[in-house]
């Protein structure tokens, strides 16, 4: 399904300019940025870049309810803070999580209750949200709960670098650059997340990818 963001607009980051295709498919982020110095129009290519992608990572994170908000939310606090961006970095992706991760952890209440309906659903129900995405992540329904349970007991540093790195398809460089933490802090955070999610799992776990 189409997240409802898809050509929606945020208030206070100015929209695209009407023309035919996409003059700017291929200008890197940071060019659009520097760019959007003297025409903030420039900036609303990054919203159609990466608002999908973002909405996904909050929606599974704390449903599709509070997800539309957060992402507005994301490219408005990115709007107004991108002179402060590095534009030695192509890539804006991990600035973009990395706020949308801060955002998420003010709605740690909201978080924790989507984790307990999670592990109160029972076996083989499906989730009524479009966007819940972690029964396709796992090999059966049935873990379902158990993850969510596993999700939920993670301190909250240990589960923001487990998803954004599983969720979020960052590289372990990009959750650094997302978390402002060193690589080495994000390897030791991503091992003891799995290693207890592992655990909860009966030494599987759905949220595992290989780094690249």
């Amino acid at each position: 399904m189409t997240p409802p963001l898809a050509g929606a607009r945020t208030p206070g980051v100015p929209p695209r300019r009407s023309g035919s295709g996409d003059p700017d498919a291929n200008v890197p982020d940071a060019e659009l940025i520097s760019r959007s110095y003297g025409d903030p129009e420039a900036f609303a290519a990054l919203f159609d870049r990466y608002s999908a992608m973002l909405y996904r990572y909050a929606s599974r994170r704390l449903g599709p309810e509070v997800a539309e908000d957060l992402v507005g939310e994301t490219f408005l606090v990115a709007f107004d803070r991108r002179r402060r961006y590095d534009l030695g970095q192509p890539d804006a992706r991990p600035w973009l999580f990395g706020i949308v991760t801060k955002l998420v952890a003010r709605h740690h209440r909201s978080e924790a209750a989507r984790y307990r309906a999670l592990r109160r659903s029972p076996v083989g129900e499906t989730v009524e949200s479009p966007d819940d995405e972690v029964a396709a992540m796992v090999s059966a329904t049935a873990v379902r709960p158990l993850l969510a349970e596993a999700l939920a007991a993670l301190p909250r540093r240990d589960r923001d670098a487990l998803l954004l790195f599983a969720w979020g398809d960052l590289s372990y460089e990009e959750v650094a650059q997302a978390l402002g933490i060193p690589v080495g802090t994000v390897r030791s955070r991503l091992n003891r997340a799995r290693r207890k999610v592992r655990a909860a799992l009966g030494d599987a776990n759905p949220l595992s990818r290989e780094e690249g």
